[in-house]
């Protein structure tokens, strides 16, 4: 572990008010998301639209870093340059999605553990040649009738201070992922428990694993209220029930915190980031930022549609999204423009 290099690193990773694009969708997950549009869902199609993400002009001047996924780490643009490579070339980070996926666990019904931490180091080594300065591992949490359980909580909790310990051997930032899932009729004041007592277990196993958090990137969830609840609470009381949970439960080391955006609309994500950063950025020990996949990525998605006439006005949604949620870091975000 070079400890000053995985520093630098997660500090680079939320530098002047940037955030990290998620483009990390499993293949059956992007499959699915080409599938309603009607996109065909094969390698080289997938290919094409991550290098319609990897080539929009000005990328870098939101976007610090890039979540791969192992097919995508391995391909290359038109011109036989790897992505790692044009990435790097425009000073965006390239990271790597390490995990199998949750599962269903067993005993435990409605509730799921993520796998992947057989011959994780062999991996993590085989990545960091490919060009990979930090990883990510997803947990996803349930809130149902009954759960979570503490088992999921601590189990997931456990593989993920494992993770993060064999990435910063390996001198890569870890990016911990525990989520609260979105899913569900729960108030926001029971989403501010679960993800209170997950996240106070989270780390709890990140200091038994001997995890370095000034070297680690948090990617949590905002505290929301349930998709079916019938109260849906509004963008500044969403900020403030955030906050007060991570003050709570996360230690001032950690050196971002990077949302996940989870479900949530492009404009709601970008609102409810941007109303924290205006009523706390000069009060929270660490930089609220993001790392959003379908809420940069979805309304590119759509203009594309798979047709490569429409490459360029995809790239300008895809800029677009991009500041809109730099602006929001800033506390300057305005959905009207």
């Amino acid at each position: 572990m070079n400890r000053q290099q995985l520093i630098d690193t997660a500090k680079a990773m939320v530098v002047d008010d940037k955030g990290l694009l998620a483009m990390d969708e499993s293949t059956p997950t992007c499959d699915k998301r080409f599938a309603k549009l009607d996109i065909p869902q094969n390698e080289e199609t997938r290919r094409i639209y991550r290098e319609l993400i990897v080539n929009t002009p000005g990328l870098n001047e939101s976007i610090s870093g890039a979540i791969l996924y192992d097919e995508t780490i391995r391909q290359k643009r038109n011109d036989g340059s790897s992505f790692v490579q044009a990435l790097t070339d425009v000073g965006i980070i390239p990271g790597i999605k390490v995990d199998a996926g949750a599962k269903e666990m067993a005993a435990h019904p409605g509730e799921k553990i993520t796998e992947g931490l057989d011959r994780l180091r062999d991996r993590l080594a085989e990545y960091v040649q490919m060009g990979a300065r930090f990883a990510k591992w997803r947990a996803v949490i349930t809130i149902g009738d009954g759960i979570p359980s503490r088992g999921c909580i601590e189990a997931n909790a456990h593989a993920l201070g494992r993770y993060a310990a064999l990435s910063q051997e390996a001198r890569l930032v870890p990016i911990v992922e525990p989520e609260v899932l979105m899913d569900g009729n729960h108030t926001l004041e029971r989403c501010y428990e679960v993800t209170e007592e997950t996240l106070r277990t989270v780390f709890q196993q990140l200091y038994m694993q001997r995890v370095m958090l000034e070297g680690m990137i948090l990617k949590p969830n905002m505290v929301l209220p349930g998709l079916a609840c019938p109260h849906q609470n509004s963008v500044d009381e969403v900020a403030d029930a955030t906050v007060a949970c991570f003050l709570r439960a996360v230690p001032a080391a950690v050196s971002g915190v990077t949302f996940l955006s989870g479900g949530q609309s492009s404009e709601l994500a970008s609102a409810r980031l941007n109303a924290m950063n205006v009523k706390f950025k000069s009060q929270v020990p660490w930089e609220l930022s993001f790392s959003f996949a379908r809420a940069i990525q979805q309304p590119a998605m759509g203009i594309w549609g798979g047709d490569s006439a429409n490459v360029m006005a995809a790239q300008k949604a895809l800029y677009h999204r991009a500041k809109c949620n730099r602006d929001a870091r800033r506390g300057e975000y305005n959905a009207e423009t």
